[in-house]
């Protein structure tokens, strides 16, 4: 219970929760439940720790917590799309420059093939 109370945990987000605190304190949250006077000490404690406007953490809502895992997939997703597009054009011309290069190779096998740079800019304008 200090430990999150002073802003310091090891275990977990140090968000003021029952949750967090019988995750600190390695034990069952039914152990913790039949530990009445210490949840009571617990909700005092809280309540004046964050009455007193201290950098210790709000608890965050369950629906807080599933907006900011949306947020971070949403970013996710908008990087891979990112990261797919430029796959993608960069496998349309190495797909368009081995077509080029098997046609050369089959139309004259001692065809130079150094000339590829030609054949780009020319579908370029």
């Amino acid at each position: 219970m200090t430990r999150l109370l002073d802003g310091h945990p090891r275990i977990t987000d140090g968000a003021l929760t029952k949750k967090n605190l019988y995750l600190e304190a390695e034990v069952s949250r039914a152990t913790m439940n039949r530990a009445r006077d210490l949840l009571l000490e617990w909700d005092a404690a809280v309540a004046e720790t964050l009455g007193r406007g201290t950098k210790a953490k709000k608890p965050f809502s369950e629906e807080q917590h599933l907006k900011r895992q949306l947020k971070e997939a949403k970013a996710e997703i908008t990087a891979l799309r990112s990261r797919l597009a430029g796959a993608a054009s960069l496998i349309a011309l190495l797909t368009e420059d081995n077509r080029y290069l098997t046609d050369r190779i089959n139309a004259a096998p001692t065809a130079r093939l150094a000339d590829i740079d030609e054949y780009r800019s020319k579908g370029q304008e």
